[in-house]
């Protein structure tokens, strides 16, 4: 298995309001990408909000390759998105790449 550090960018649709943003954090806190080096040496926040709304969520996967990690990363970037109140269409993502590869080989 590798952890890979993936990003998943998607656009507000409506306000993300301070109580929506702190679930959201503690829905991705699992996949915090501050646990691996690359997270620590680039200080990468889990979540970004830019002007007009637009977000980038980026999460730590262990995954047996990259196609797989990308893939649990919409996931679980959907999921929490969810239990924060939004839903697809009001917070919808764009397709998940990989940001860095934190391989123990």
């Amino acid at each position: 298995m590798t952890a890979y550090v993936i990003t998943v960018p998607g656009t507000f649709l409506r306000t993300l309001d301070a109580d929506s943003r702190a679930a959201l954090l503690r829905g991705l806190r699992p996949a915090d990408p501050q646990h691996t080096a690359l997270g620590e040496a680039e200080d990468l926040d889990m979540l970004t909000v830019h002007e007009g709304g637009t977000f980038s969520i980026r999460l730590e996967i262990e995954a047996d390759n990259k196609r797989a990690a990308e893939t649990e990363a919409k996931r679980v970037a959907g999921t929490a998105l969810t239990q924060a109140g939004f839903s697809v269409d009001e917070a919808p993502l764009g397709p998940a790449f990989v940001t860095g590869i934190d391989s123990e080989y």
